[in-house]
């Protein structure tokens, strides 16, 4: 590999990166693995706090196979030790610790997914259970003298629970030593994560540098929202795209995304080429592409990924015939309510769409409940039942009320 070529690697690897620490460091051991013959360890981790892998978890797996079509080694290491505590990041309490046989369950489905887009023979799904579960209290001990509680509060989700005076468990401490630690034990020479996973990366290399080794190269990429426009992707905030969803699912829940996050999804997870995707951006800020077009190509293309062409084509034309012709799907459910009169909070909990009347109110709030393709905003409004009303429940609940 030339010089040039190497400079091309790093420009291809860097292009959508929030940051990296640091830059000349990955050049070099770039440079090192083109000259010993040795591909680069890259690591990223994922833990099976929940069944599905989801878009946002694609930016990193994109990035991932850069490196793996660069002719590099990715270990995709599942957290099922660390699943246990689960990640304190921007979180403001605990988490609940999940039992094992969970964790176990959640971590079949994710090795069942990743190759719809890592190389199988350039990937090594490694579990930091296997080194985690063997530490001695001796060990464990070595792990946290190389941490103070000062470091620690200086994390902002930490700095701002202890402000707050929200409980900090100590088992949460040792959350980000532990994910350092499978480091150590992988000779990672690049890691990859989430921005909000910058601290746990950088403890990372310093534990490489406690150990002598080589610290490992950080690189963190954006954050992806979810549906709601609001916080990133995530199955505990009901606001992710999971890559195993249906394709009348995953449509529906990609045409439902605030315009403002088209950038984003386009540059991170459409598998698009830059040179593709600047025209299509333009194209939106000049005014000669439509935003719900553009939208649609979007969900047809994210459906054919993950599912097929065929079922992206299909995807799409089902929900034109919903939402251009205000028609029905075959296999929607009719519910038939006693009163022809009801407000609409006291609907959603009759059909079930909801939980309860709070959960109604709160959906409602956040602009989360349609009627007839309308938004509700007055979870006062009264509805007549006596002709069929199409109600959407979240992003993809739709049902047919009437009076019966």
């Amino acid at each position: 590999m030339t010089r040039m070529a190497i400079n091309e690697s790093v420009e291809r690897i860097s292009r959508g990166t929030a940051e990296i620490i640091n830059s000349e460091g990955l050049r070099a051991k770039l440079l090192s693995s083109q000259k010993n013959k040795k591909p680069l360890r890259v690591k990223a981790g994922f833990d099976p706090t929940a069944p599905d892998i989801h878009l946002g978890h694609t930016v990193l797996l994109r990035k991932l196979r850069q490196f793996q079509d660069l002719g590099h080694q990715v270990f995709f290491l599942i957290g099922d030790f660390t699943a246990q505590i689960g990640d304190p990041t921007g979180k403001d309490q605990m988490r609940p610790q999940l039992d094992r046989q969970k964790v176990d369950q959640n971590a079949k489905t994710y090795k069942e997914q990743v190759f719809k887009i890592l190389d199988p023979k350039r990937t090594e799904i490694v579990f930091n259970s296997a080194w985690l579960d063997k530490l001695s209290a001796q060990e464990v001990l070595s792990l946290v003298a190389h941490s103070t509680v000062a470091q620690m509060l200086a994390r902002s989700d930490f700095k701002k629970r202890y402000e707050n005076k929200q409980p900090i468990t100590l088992v949460e401490f040792l959350y980000p030593l532990l994910q350092g630690y499978d480091s150590v034990q992988i000779k990672a020479d690049v890691e990859l994560g989430g921005t909000d996973q910058k601290f746990n990366l950088l403890v990372g290399r310093e534990l490489q540098r406690i150990w002598g080794a080589r610290p490992q190269i950080v690189m963190t990429l954006p954050l992806i929202e979810g549906t709601d426009g609001v916080q990133k992707m995530s199955k505990s905030f009901g606001n992710h795209i999971a890559i195993q969803d249906t394709p009348r699912e995953m449509f529906g829940k990609i045409m439902s995304i605030p315009d403002k996050l088209l950038d984003g999804y386009y540059r991170y997870i459409s598998g698009l080429a830059a040179s593709e995707v600047e025209p299509i951006l333009q194209g939106i800020r000049d005014g000669k592409l439509h935003p719900r077009e553009v939208k649609a190509n979007l969900a047809e293309r994210i459906v054919a990924l993950y599912h097929s062409e065929k079922d992206g084509q299909h995807a799409r034309q089902e929900f034109d015939q919903i939402f251009k012709s205000k028609g029905l799907p075959e296999d929607i459910e009719v519910v038939c309510l006693p009163q022809k009169k009801m407000d609409i909070v006291s609907v959603l909990a009759a059909a079930k769409l909801v939980a309860s009347k709070g959960e109604g109110r709160r959906l409602i709030e956040q602009g989360g409940v349609r009627v007839n393709n309308e938004k509700v905003s007055d979870a006062a409004m009264e509805l007549d039942l006596g002709e069929p009303v199409l109600i959407q429940c979240g992003k993809r609940k739709f049902v047919r009320v009437q009076h019966g």
